[in-house]
């Protein structure tokens, strides 16, 4: 007995070294690795097969039909759960049967045994089918029972270029293997028995006649109501096809996990469908080469639900293999929110500060406006709402362009400078690079308190978030950008908060880039369209190819209405005045030359920006003739002086005032005894014309034209008509104007040191 146990034991021995020695080849290592990327509700996005071109969906047990578990085992392996790798009776009948036959009728196979050659194939001889039983003992020592189902079915042939059930299901009948009818799951069951020969997509009625006789079997389990049902069913598979779902963002997962069979993904396919469809209705009216980028992002977990890094995959003439969501590009006015929140943090403006929207030079760099033509005095609301070009640029003067960049990526969002490059004043009008992707995280701070947050792709990716700026500040600037502010709530009843919508546009130098970025309560989105070379494309501009397909995304994905927003307990509503920008119960009378309603942050009013041009303050005090109230000063006076506190307005933006704020902020006329002081307006004078003159027509002749001259100005002149720039000359030099249609004309020239003159002429 003991040399018998003995025995055993060496034999025991022999056997788990061999083990050891000659492992099985187990799943996930020496099998070639498919890959598949899925989106939230495992609907293939974009499937990458093996080196043998193998697509293989990889698939849990428990996402499995259980019609089709239960029709694979009752017709494959009935003794699956107990036997241990293999079923001795099984194989004597398949042994009888060929001795008797002289051929294979049965196999004798267990599943076990099947996994065994799916992993290593073996010829079919009987040494193969020894190896092959070996191997699959082995398996069912290292594997439970539910390792070797699940391996069968990620690995079964289904035909073709597919492997497993999850892969078959989805390519001949559309849907995943989870929602699998009676008929299909007997269908999909009997497949690998011959997948080359019953192909559904070819070969119906082969596949019609094999998945009745899996029905005839379950007929005992499913009942014969519930067969017969299925027998009715038609075999009917559609053409197998790639999946191609955000094919870019299938690409870039794919290298961020390459060794992942199976790479789940936050997207959300319905969503992913509706926007690519959204962006293909729009190839049509596009340019050859130009391409678009869409991405939506949730707000509440940062998780994106939709990419779309080209145009159409399909058409290499839009570069279509470049993934615009990474690309580095200008941004051009996106920026200026961001700006514009920053400054209301540093204390530097309300919502309502008074900005100048004119011609100014900031240490030689000269911005313009889009539209090329400027608005006089505007508030900080106003110059958001219309992307004026040189309030941004004033505003970002004061802040400081590195203080600017620096506060972004302190953010969260990294600006690409040039190499060696310095941040300078043009960074805030499009003088930089940034990625779609970062632009929209930056975004999201508007619907997420100030805090913004780095997109997340994969859902177990952590949550990278940073402080872009305060929850009051992103809550004006969001209301500026949705409803106009608190002007705009007053005046409209805040129409734009019935939308829930805010977003701003963008378009770089050059009509190269056109943006549109958007907040809802739920998503932020963001869109680019332009083409990846780099090439201009005259006319293209954020407003009107950019945001029309922004608002076409929100409609669809995001419809419900907006909840009422309170202000943070930071915000608060109260009256300031121009020109000084302080609140109205502390501002006198006299000095409040225009009234109007802001946000202020944390209570406090910041006053309008010191004068760029006039070094003296803003508040001064002046004096008056007590009779004829006219301005003196004490070396000329003749009778009794008066003290007024009077308030000045940006040198600057004098020009621009309208007749009766003129009246208010303007000091009188010099008394006759005082014509020796000369107010710095007086300096510069247009000559050659003189104001109120007509201009007249002469027949159908060539329209007339003007010589605009000025006298007693210094370095160059900015010429205006109408608040549109014509030109900036050196003082000595004319300017030839034609006028080519009747009407009123305001003729407006300035100099760098603040100094105006302007008349008004009609062409008739």
């Amino acid at each position: 007995m003991t040399g018998l146990r003995l025995t055993l034991a060496a034999v025991l021995a022999v056997l788990l070294i061999a083990d050891q020695l000659w492992p099985p080849p187990l799943p996930g290592r020496s099998a070639p690795q498919a890959q598949v990327v899925v989106a939230r509700d495992g609907t293939p996005l974009r499937a990458f097969p093996d080196q043998a071109h193998v697509w293989r969906h990889p698939v849990r047990l428990e996402e499995v039909s259980p019609r089709y578990i239960e029709a694979l085992l009752t017709f494959e392996d009935r003794s699956f759960w107990w036997h241990p790798g293999v079923n001795p009776w099984a194989l004597l009948r398949a042994g009888a049967q060929w001795l008797e036959q002289g051929r294979v009728v049965s196999g004798g196979s267990t599943l076990t045994m099947q996994v065994a050659r799916l992993l290593e194939p073996t010829p079919r001889t009987l040494a193969g089918k020894l190896r092959q039983i070996t191997r699959a003992l082995q398996l069912e020592l290292r594997c439970s029972k539910r390792e070797i189902l699940q391996t069968y079915l990620n690995f079964a042939p289904m035909g073709g270029v597919l492997e497993g059930v999850e892969a078959a299901s989805r390519a001949y009948l559309g849907k995943p293997a989870q929602r699998l009818t009676a008929a299909e799951a007997a269908l999909l069951s009997v497949l690998p028995q011959a997948p080359s020969r019953l192909r559904p997509d070819r070969y119906p009625q082969r596949a019609r006649n094999a998945r009745d006789k899996v029905l005839e079997r379950m007929e005992s389990r499913w009942g014969a109501a519930t067969v017969a049902d299925a027998r009715l069913e038609p075999v009917i598979a559609q053409t197998v096809r790639e999946p191609l779902l955000a094919p870019l963002f299938g690409e870039r997962l794919r290298r961020l996990q390459p060794g992942v069979a199976r790479i789940e993904s936050t997207l959300d396919a319905g969503m992913q469908q509706t926007v690519e469809q959204l962006l293909a209705t729009r190839l049509a009216v596009l340019p050859p080469r130009v391409s678009m980028a869409a991405l939506v992002v949730d707000n509440k977990t940062l998780e994106v639900r939709a990419y779309a890094g080209s145009a159409d995959f399909a058409d290499d003439a839009r570069f279509a293999h470049v993934d615009m969501v990474q690309a580095a590009r200008s941004p051009g006015s996106t920026l200026k929110p961001l700006l514009y929140g920053l400054a209301l943090d540093e204390g530097l403006i309300h919502s309502e500060s008074l900005l100048a929207d004119v011609p100014q030079s900031f240490a030689g760099y000269q911005p313009g406006n889009f539209q090329a033509n400027f608005s006089g005095p505007v508030s900080a609301s106003e110059a958001l709402q219309k992307s004026l070009n040189v309030p941004a640029v004033e505003v970002l003067d004061r802040l400081g362009a590195q203080r600017f960049v620096s506060l972004l990526r302190r953010g969260g969002l990294k600006l690409e400078l040039p190499r060696g490059a310095a941040p300078n004043l043009s960074v805030i009008l499009g003088g930089t690079a940034v990625r779609l992707e970062g632009l929209v995280g930056a975004y999201t701070a508007l619907a997420r308190g100030g805090i913004s947050g780095q997109p997340r792709y994969l859902p177990d990716a952590p949550h990278e978030e940073a402080r872009m700026m305060s929850e009051g500040a992103a809550f004006i600037i969001r209301d500026v950008l949705e409803s106009g502010g608190p002007v705009a709530r007053l005046v409209d009843g805040g129409v734009g908060t019935r939308r829930g919508i805010a977003w701003k546009t963008g378009t770089s130098f050059g009509f190269r880039d056109a943006w549109a970025v958007g907040v809802s309560d739920g998503f932020t989105v963001g869109i680019w369209v332009g083409r990846p070379d780099g090439t201009p494309n005259p006319g293209f501009f954020g407003a009107n190819v950019a945001a029309p397909l922004l608002v076409d995304i929100f409609s669809v994905i995001d419809d419900s209405p907006p909840p009422a927003r309170v202000p943070p307990n930071s915000v608060s509503s109260a009256k300031i005045c121009w020109p000084l920008g302080a609140r109205s119960e502390t501002t006198p009378p006299g000095l409040c030359h225009q009234e109007r309603t802001a946000w202020l942050l944390n209570g406090t009013a910041p006053p309008t920006f010191p004068d760029r041009l006039r070094g003296s303050a803003a508040r001064y005090t002046d004096y008056l003739d007590a009779v004829s109230t006219m301005r003196v000063r004490a070396s000329c006076a003749t009778g009794e002086m008066q003290a007024v506190e009077m308030a000045r307005w940006p040198a600057a933006l004098e020009p621009w005032l309208d007749t009766a704020t003129r009246r208010k902020a303007l000091p009188p006329d010099w008394a006759p005894a005082c014509s020796g002081a000369r107010a710095p307006e007086g300096e510069l004078k247009i000559v050659g014309i003189s104001d109120g003159e007509t201009i007249r027509r002469a027949g159908d002749g060539p329209p007339p034209q003007l010589r605009l001259e000025a006298r007693g100005g210094q370095n160059d002149l900015i010429w205006l008509l109408n608040g549109r720039q014509l030109g900036r000359l050196p003082a000595d030099r004319a300017l030839q104007q034609e006028f080519g249609e009747v009407g009123r004309y305001r003729i407006t020239v300035m100099d760098d040191a603040g100094r105006y003159d302007r008349v008004e002429i009609s062409v008739r």
